[in-house]
């Protein structure tokens, strides 16, 4: 384990905080400002569990990388000269100077600015330059990270002991996302946000739709009655859940006809590596998120026959959540930067023979989401600034909010265990 994941200790008051919690009610004011919990965010879900930090094509050729900052971590994630993708801490072995401080690019070696010495992608020291003739360079390669690579999906583990269920997790999650070549992809866009709010105000946001009257353009093509049970159906959403049902039964014919799994899996709290997936219908014309439902690539994924095929969606604790459709990908990352303050990184991706300008514009593609995670970064705001205030108090979750009950159950799952650790 490493160091700081391993330091329960260090937050003495926050068993007894972690213990105060009522279920079904939104949690305690410090687990949203208290920078002390903040560190232990990183330190008991950060840096134990299974992170999403990236996708394949964003390191597409031998020497491509990507640097992503977990905390007080950075973790170089670059493809080597075999094309295998592999993921290093970004310190330097000699004084541990930070060795690639850009966001991303392309090297043949690993250089550190500082006094050169010189790493390959696969990690082996190769030159430190003026060294005692004892000096044994074996025993300073670069210290690796644990990384997954599911269907394109580029996921780290900072612990030296992951979460052995993400194993278990992966065969029931890969048929879904498979039938899109993520491998055979490229990056289109990609924005950073930095969200004003608490990490988990963010992920909690985003697992509701009581809010989505303030969403009108990603409402265009989004059901509002996602997370709503038939019985449970306001008036005002019945012509839109009439909609759906058409919608969903027609999307569950195309993907049986096409053998493509759509079928709901949802175990978002109980386990370390909770997450739900499944296929679900679009609004409009059904085929992506645009304005009037169009596919918005002309070129579409993989070898698909048709754009009308809704949206392969999951959500996973504790930093993702992504659409796959017919004609592109969109992924999420969720990372903490203070109390306060979380980066959220939308990455569109498109066929990899794609055109920019024939087969798709960009500002088209990146329309609806763009808009969307402005607004969502408004709501965040605002509730940061609520939990906040001294009149803050708990309040209790709707039952079409049980998405984020489950994150929030989820949560004090996994940081029981860690002051228990």
């Amino acid at each position: 384990m490493t160091a700081l994941a391993g330091r329960s200790t260090r937050f003495p008051e926050l068993a007894g905080l972690v213990a105060s919690r009522i279920p079904g009610r939104c949690l305690p004011a410090p687990f949203y400002t208290d920078p002390a919990i903040h560190d232990a965010d990183v330190a008991g879900i950060f840096a134990r569990h299974w992170i999403f930090v990236a996708t394949e094509p964003e390191v597409s050729e031998p020497g491509d990388y990507v640097t992503v900052e977990i905390g007080p971590y950075s973790v170089i994630i670059v493809r080597d000269d075999d094309e295998q993708i592999r993921a290093w801490h970004n310190v330097c072995r000699h004084r541990g100077a930070r060795i690639l401080p850009e966001a991303n690019g392309s090297v043949g070696n690993i250089v550190c600015g500082y006094h050169k010495w010189t790493y390959s992608p696969d990690g082996v020291l190769l030159s430190a330059g003026e060294q005692p003739p004892d000096f044994d360079k074996g025993c300073f390669g670069l210290k690796p990270v644990q990384l997954r690579n599911v269907a394109g999906l580029i996921y780290l583990c900072l612990a030296d002991d992951p979460p052995a269920d993400f194993d278990e997790v992966i065969p029931r999650i890969e048929p879904y996302l498979a039938p899109h070549r993520l491998e055979h992809t490229k990056v289109a866009a990609q924005v950073d946000l930095v969200e004003p709010g608490n990490w988990k105000l963010v992920m909690e946001n985003n697992r509701e739709c009581y809010h989505c009257d303030g969403h009108p353009e990603l409402l265009c093509s989004f059901f509002p009655t996602y997370g709503y049970e038939p019985d449970d159906m306001p008036a005002r959403l019945q012509p839109a859940f009439d909609r759906f049902l058409q919608a969903d039964l027609d999307l569950r014919n195309a993907c049986d006809e096409r053998g493509m799994p759509h079928a709901l899996i949802e175990e978002l709290s109980g386990r370390p590596t909770g997450f739900r997936i499944q296929r679900e219908a679009l609004d409009g014309a059904g085929e992506s998120f645009t304005r009037d439902g169009r596919a918005a690539c002309q070129r579409l994924l993989a070898d698909f026959d048709t754009p009308r095929l809704g949206r392969m969606t999951m959500h996973q604790q504790p930093n993702v959540w992504l659409h796959l459709l017919s004609d592109h990908a969109v992924t999420f990352s969720v990372l903490p930067i203070a109390a306060d303050q979380t980066l959220v990184r939308t990455t569109w991706l498109v066929h990899e023979d794609a055109v920019e300008g024939e087969d798709y514009d960009v500002a088209a593609l990146t329309d609806v989401w763009r808009a969307t995670n402005e607004q969502d970064r408004g709501f965040v705001r605002l509730a940061q600034q609520g939990v906040s205030s001294p009149a803050y108090e708990p309040g209790p979750y709707s039952a079409s909010e049980y998405q984020v009950e489950q994150f929030c159950a989820w949560y004090i799952e996994r940081m029981t265990q860690f002051v228990q650790s």
